[in-house]
């Protein structure tokens, strides 16, 4: 009997031996594989649309390297895309709810850039008025770079002027907000609400200070009131970067504010205005009544004084 329980327990424990030294571990179950990463596409700056929303006299558009032809209202505008105002006339750029450029007469304004976070513009020659309405989510923002020269003003809220003369003397009167003005060799000031700010050519923007309530205007008016021709040169001085209109017309100034302009007048009385306009919407006026006479005197001749000089009596 002890052989026979010794016999069972050997043969019952060759099963339970097997399993557990002489069979093969499981091959183990490969991990899982993890779900693939999805990676969002870098969406490309986002266009925005700038229309030609209002404009008054005469307007033109260039589209890229194109001819000059007539602006119409809401015309889309694209960077490349070049715009002009003529004498006594203005026009309105609005840049969807981003920002909104006035355009006063005179002016030329190139479009450089336009995407959801930078509006980029060149200011040819002229004056430009920029409104930027800032973001509370977003950061956007406005550049505009006098052409000819190093002076660029750039703002993310706020309302400012930049005139341009087009041979490199910028001025920035700031109405709202900062602006930052950098000129030669990247130096920059902050124009704050209320100041302005003048770059010179190949100079530093000049420390801002407060807008004036005048414009400086000296005129050097002829001394004869009374001419014998039907033109008049007209000179005179106000501030560097201020605008001046002659008659009408606009007339370049220089460096100096300096500018002079032949005025054609009709027979008899004219008037010649002069009006001189700043950053900060100030203006100064000046004019002179001018009268033309380019008939000949008359001259009276008594008629014995013919007969003297044919040699007769008179009858």
């Amino acid at each position: 009997m002890p052989f026979l329980v010794g016999l069972v327990l050997i043969l019952a424990a060759l099963p339970v031996g097997w399993f557990v030294f002489l069979r093969e571990p499981p091959v183990p179950t490969p991990p899982s594989t993890p779900p693939p990463v999805v990676v969002a596409p870098v969406e490309p700056a986002k266009a925005v649309e700038l229309v030609l929303s209002d404009f008054d006299g005469t307007v033109d558009v260039r589209h890229g390297d194109g001819a000059w032809g007539p602006a119409t209202r809401n015309m889309p505008l694209r960077p490349t895309d070049v715009v002009r105002t003529g004498d006594n006339s203005f026009a309105v750029l609005v840049n969807g709810d981003l920002a909104e450029v006035r355009l006063e007469d005179g002016t030329e304004v190139s479009v450089a850039a336009l995407t959801d976070s930078l509006s980029r513009f060149f200011l040819n020659n002229g004056e430009a008025t920029a409104t930027v309405r800032g973001r509370a989510n977003k950061r956007h923002t406005f550049e505009l770079k006098a052409k000819g020269g190093d002076a660029e003003a750039s703002t993310t809220g706020g309302t400012f002027t930049m005139t341009n003369n087009g041979a490199g003397t910028v001025s920035v009167g700031t109405r709202a907000g900062d602006v930052k003005l950098t000129g030669k060799e990247g130096k920059f000031v902050i124009v704050r609400a209320g100041q302005r700010s003048t770059i010179l050519p190949g100079q530093a923007p000049s420390e801002p200070a407060a807008i004036p309530s005048t414009v400086f205007l000296k005129m050097a008016w002829p001394d004869d009131k009374a001419l014998r021709k039907r033109t008049v040169t007209v000179t005179g001085d106000t501030d560097p970067g201020s605008r001046v209109v002659v008659d009408g017309v606009l007339v370049p100034t220089d460096k100096d504010g300096h500018f002079e302009r032949e005025v054609a007048l009709k027979e008899g009385r004219n008037t010649v205005k002069v009006v001189a306009r700043g950053v900060g919407g100030v203006r100064q006026e000046d004019q002179r009544d001018v009268l033309v006479d380019t008939k000949a005197p008359r001259m009276q001749v008594k008629t014995e004084d013919l007969w003297k000089r044919a040699g007769d009596a008179p009858p």
